[in-house]
């Protein structure tokens, strides 16, 4: 039996090679090592967001990053058990019959003594006594009588509308008087008074800036009055300076207009002065009712420049004003020459007209503004 061989080739042992692509391709052999080597572990690297800009031409929109909301600012704390209490205090009477009981008892006590002078012994009609000595009896008679007249006199005051007293004790708050006319108040207290009038105060000039961020100086005029008087007086150390001070940290947060704008927006400038001006004083007991800018000027240092451009805004308004009546007289006239028929103009002749027209407007309008 004759068997054949066939040779196969290595076209016949796999799926044919597709041609190649590129003419200059080349092959070369990957060591196997090489393909399943160990790679280190990726590591992570954090992402910080990004804005992307619009692309020109593409319609995309920008991503914007979230806007973080802001932190409020932190309000002012005062002291929750310092607030105003009415003090205890005495009618006036109590303490006039208390000094006069001590002066009374100094009298007895000198008498007993025997040393009260003759002419004082026959017109108070006392009896005729030897006396028995200053001893310590009648050491201790004056002692007491004494401090009875002191503390009956020496407390005596007089309140009157429109004051208060705050009143302490070794540093301690002890109250308030509001009450009116001659009343006792204990000797040992410290008193301060306090105005809780109702009281305006007219500012000096104060930095300032517009809408637009120009330099400002603003003379404002705050009315108000102390409504707490523990919190006024204790709660910080000069309750007119502190509010003068919120005074002009308000009007470096509150654009102000100049004299001449809307109504609206002067309006809305000293609403929003008042609402910041009474929530930075209420808590040290002050009461803000209005805050109204009463002057308003530029700075010294952009005075000039802002009185320059202020002229050259009126000049360009004479101007266009100016030129917008040029037109209009032109176009009425050529309107009412060519309409009732008086003339026949072609578009040259048209043109003509009305550059003759408007010469003559012009020189008219600027002889009448050079008389003025």
């Amino acid at each position: 039996m004759s068997t054949t061989t066939t040779s196969q080739t290595p076209e016949s042992e796999g799926p044919a090679r597709p041609g190649r692509l590129i003419q200059n391709e080349s092959t070369m052999e990957i060591p196997v090592h090489l393909l399943f080597r160990d790679e280190p572990d990726p590591v992570s690297v954090p992402l910080k967001p990004a804005v992307v800009g619009r692309r020109q031409g593409t319609g995309e929109q920008p991503r914007f990053r979230r806007p973080v909301p802001a932190k409020p600012r932190p309000t002012v704390q005062v002291d929750p058990e310092l607030a105003e209490r009415p003090a205890g205090v005495l009618p006036g009477v109590v303490g006039v019959l208390a000094g006069a009981c001590g002066v009374a008892g100094c009298l007895a006590a000198s008498w007993w003594a025997g040393v009260l002078p003759p002419l004082v012994t026959h017109a108070l009609r006392l009896p005729e006594y030897a006396g028995a000595g200053l001893g310590p009896a009648q050491w201790a008679a004056y002692a007491g009588a004494g401090a009875l007249g002191l503390f009956g006199f020496g407390g005596l005051a007089r309140g009157r509308t429109g004051r208060a007293w705050v009143l302490g004790l070794f540093g301690r708050y002890r109250g308030t008087v509001r009450r009116t006319g001659l009343m006792w108040v204990n000797p040992l207290l410290l008193r301060r008074r306090v105005d809780v009038r109702l009281r305006h105060w007219r500012s000096g000039p104060m930095p300032a800036a517009d809408g637009n961020g120009v330099a400002l100086r603003a003379v404002v005029l705050v009315v108000w009055r102390v409504r707490d008087t523990a919190r006024a007086v204790l709660g910080v150390e000069d309750h007119e300076t502190y509010l003068r001070e919120c005074v002009e940290a308000a009007l470096a947060r509150v654009p102000v207009e100049m004299p001449g704008g809307t109504r609206g927006s002067v309006e809305a400038a000293g609403d929003a002065l008042t609402r910041l001006v009474a929530a930075d004083a209420a808590p040290v007991g002050l009461e803000v009712f209005s805050v109204r800018p009463v002057r308003v000027e530029y700075a010294p240092e952009v005075a000039a420049a802002m009185h320059r451009r202020r002229i050259a805004a009126l000049d360009a308004q004479h101007r266009a004003s100016v030129l917008s009546s040029v037109v209009d007289s032109v176009e009425d006239t050529v309107t009412r020459l060519t309409v009732r028929g008086l003339v026949e103009l072609d578009d040259y002749e048209r043109k003509a007209l009305v550059k003759d027209l408007t010469v003559a407007f012009s020189a008219g309008c600027m002889d009448t503004v050079n008389t003025r």
